[in-house]
Protein backbone atom coordinates (compact mmCIF):
# COMPACT_ATOMS: atom_id res chain seq x y z
CA UNK A 1 0.00 0.00 0.00
CA UNK A 2 1.55 3.44 -0.76
CA UNK A 3 1.77 5.60 1.66
CA UNK A 4 1.79 9.86 0.93
CA UNK A 5 3.20 12.39 3.53
CA UNK A 6 2.53 15.92 2.66
CA UNK A 7 4.58 18.62 3.94
CA UNK A 8 5.88 22.32 3.88
CA UNK A 9 2.66 24.07 4.87
CA UNK A 10 2.62 26.87 6.87
CA UNK A 11 1.25 30.35 7.86
CA UNK A 12 2.45 33.25 4.82
CA UNK A 13 1.44 36.32 3.99
CA UNK A 14 -0.99 37.17 1.07
CA UNK A 15 1.46 37.56 -1.78
CA UNK A 16 4.28 35.02 -0.62
CA UNK A 17 5.13 31.48 -1.79
CA UNK A 18 5.42 28.49 -0.31
CA UNK A 19 6.29 25.12 -1.69
CA UNK A 20 4.56 21.56 -0.83
CA UNK A 21 5.76 18.03 -0.83
CA UNK A 22 4.61 14.83 -1.25
CA UNK A 23 6.69 11.86 -0.88
CA UNK A 24 5.21 8.62 -1.54
CA UNK A 25 6.83 5.02 0.01
CA UNK A 26 7.26 2.84 -2.80
CA UNK A 27 9.35 3.01 -6.01
CA UNK A 28 6.09 2.02 -8.34
CA UNK A 29 4.84 5.64 -7.11
CA UNK A 30 6.78 6.88 -10.19
CA UNK A 31 4.06 4.72 -12.97
CA UNK A 32 1.13 6.86 -11.24
CA UNK A 33 -0.24 10.82 -11.73
CA UNK A 34 -0.90 12.81 -9.07
CA UNK A 35 -2.84 15.44 -7.61
CA UNK A 36 -3.26 17.98 -5.28
CA UNK A 37 -6.52 18.62 -3.92
CA UNK A 38 -7.68 21.33 -1.19
CA UNK A 39 -10.18 21.74 1.45
CA UNK A 40 -11.13 25.02 3.65
CA UNK A 41 -13.24 25.04 6.51
CA UNK A 42 -17.07 24.36 5.49
CA UNK A 43 -16.47 23.57 2.02
CA UNK A 44 -16.16 20.77 -0.32
CA UNK A 45 -12.25 19.46 -1.27
CA UNK A 46 -11.69 20.81 -4.74
CA UNK A 47 -9.04 19.91 -7.31
CA UNK A 48 -6.09 21.95 -7.10
CA UNK A 49 -3.35 20.37 -9.93
CA UNK A 50 -2.86 17.22 -11.50
CA UNK A 51 0.63 16.11 -12.72
CA UNK A 52 0.25 12.66 -15.63
CA UNK A 53 2.96 9.93 -14.48
CA UNK A 54 5.12 10.66 -16.93
CA UNK A 55 5.36 14.84 -16.09
CA UNK A 56 4.83 15.52 -19.30
CA UNK A 57 1.34 17.15 -18.94
CA UNK A 58 -0.11 18.66 -16.13
CA UNK A 59 -3.98 19.94 -14.86
CA UNK A 60 -4.63 23.41 -12.96
CA UNK A 61 -8.00 24.87 -11.43
CA UNK A 62 -8.74 28.30 -12.88
CA UNK A 63 -8.06 29.48 -9.81
CA UNK A 64 -4.40 28.40 -9.28
CA UNK A 65 -3.48 29.04 -12.88
CA UNK A 66 -0.28 31.23 -13.23
CA UNK A 67 0.23 30.93 -9.49
CA UNK A 68 1.11 27.58 -8.88
CA UNK A 69 3.02 24.71 -10.42
CA UNK A 70 3.02 21.49 -9.80
CA UNK A 71 6.22 19.02 -10.36
CA UNK A 72 7.82 15.62 -9.95
CA UNK A 73 10.73 14.32 -9.05
CA UNK A 74 10.64 10.11 -9.76
CA UNK A 75 14.04 9.82 -8.54
CA UNK A 76 12.90 10.88 -5.31
CA UNK A 77 9.92 9.69 -5.52
CA UNK A 78 8.23 13.00 -4.38
CA UNK A 79 5.64 15.56 -5.94
CA UNK A 80 6.06 19.32 -5.39
CA UNK A 81 3.55 22.55 -5.46
CA UNK A 82 4.79 25.64 -5.91
CA UNK A 83 2.54 28.33 -4.35
CA UNK A 84 3.12 32.26 -5.74
CA UNK A 85 1.33 35.10 -5.08
CA UNK A 86 -0.79 33.25 -2.44
CA UNK A 87 -4.27 34.81 -1.38
CA UNK A 88 -6.54 34.78 1.88
CA UNK A 89 -8.80 32.16 -0.29
CA UNK A 90 -5.79 29.76 -1.04
CA UNK A 91 -6.22 28.94 2.90
CA UNK A 92 -7.21 25.50 3.39
CA UNK A 93 -5.60 21.81 4.00
CA UNK A 94 -3.91 20.60 0.67
CA UNK A 95 -4.01 17.09 0.12
CA UNK A 96 -1.65 15.21 -2.52
CA UNK A 97 -3.09 11.18 -4.08
CA UNK A 98 -2.08 9.16 -6.60
CA UNK A 99 -4.40 7.82 -9.37
CA UNK A 100 -6.24 4.39 -9.31
CA UNK A 101 -4.74 3.41 -12.60
CA UNK A 102 -1.22 3.47 -13.61
CA UNK A 103 0.26 5.60 -16.77
CA UNK A 104 -2.61 8.20 -16.10
CA UNK A 105 -2.65 11.87 -17.08
CA UNK A 106 -3.97 13.22 -14.27
CA UNK A 107 -8.31 13.80 -13.29
CA UNK A 108 -9.41 16.64 -11.82
CA UNK A 109 -11.67 14.38 -10.15
CA UNK A 110 -10.91 13.27 -6.66
CA UNK A 111 -12.92 9.87 -6.88
CA UNK A 112 -10.04 9.23 -9.39
CA UNK A 113 -8.08 8.60 -6.99
CA UNK A 114 -6.73 5.96 -4.96
CA UNK A 115 -4.36 7.17 -2.13
CA UNK A 116 -4.36 9.69 -0.14
CA UNK A 117 -2.06 12.16 2.20
CA UNK A 118 -2.86 13.09 5.56
CA UNK A 119 -3.00 16.59 4.64
CA UNK A 120 -0.40 20.30 5.33
CA UNK A 121 -1.82 22.99 6.69
CA UNK A 122 -1.61 26.18 4.76
CA UNK A 123 -3.04 29.46 5.73
CA UNK A 124 -2.49 32.77 3.51
CA UNK A 125 -2.82 35.93 5.91
CA UNK A 126 -4.41 39.39 4.56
Amino acid sequence: QVQLVESGGGLVQAGGSLRLSCAASERTWISYAMGWFRQAPGKEREFVAAISWSGESTLYADSVKDRFTISRDNAKNTVFLQMSSLKPEDTAVYYCASERSRYGMGSTLDYGYHYWGQGTQVTVSS
